[in-house]
């Protein structure tokens, strides 16, 4: 794989990056700790939501190393694809909360959490197209 100098990277690139790989490590290794925010009441947590956690987690991680590894068209993907992804976890954390599903605290910080990450893939997309109209041909 191809890697961009850090200097090619806009900065909301590596934010994302970060916040990707610590949210999809926290699934993948301690699950329950982010699943007794969602359901504070279950104890043992469900497996299917550890399953969840883990299957979210590890996907997570890859898009993380993805926007630190890929370059060129492939990144520019790799962020377009990143405001679906989480512009879907924005809707789906209000959606839960809107239908009390969940604690208006949890609602309220997924919510935010997601859609700083939807306003972090949007900026990056931005900037890295910006940056690319800058460069010479």
């Amino acid at each position: 794989m191809a890697t961009v100098p850090a200097s090619s990277r806009p900065v909301p690139v590596y934010l994302l990056a970060g916040i990707r790989l610590f949210n999809g490590a926290a699934g993948l290794l301690a699950p329950e700790v982010l699943i007794r925010r969602f359901d504070p009441d279950r104890d043992p947590p469900s497996p299917a939501a550890v399953y969840a956690f883990r299957l979210f987690g590890i996907r997570t991680v890859l898009l993380g190393i993805g926007l630190l590894t890929h370059s060129g068209e492939r990144l520019r993907e790799d962020l377009r694809e990143g405001i679906l992804i989480h512009g879907s976890d924005t809707v789906t954390a209000a959606t839960l909360g809107i239908h009390g599903h969940v604690s208006p605290r949890t609602a309220v910080m997924t919510t935010l959490i997601s859609a700083v990450n939807t306003a972090l893939a949007i900026g990056a997309t931005a900037a890295l197209a910006n940056s690319s109209k800058d460069k010479p041909t």
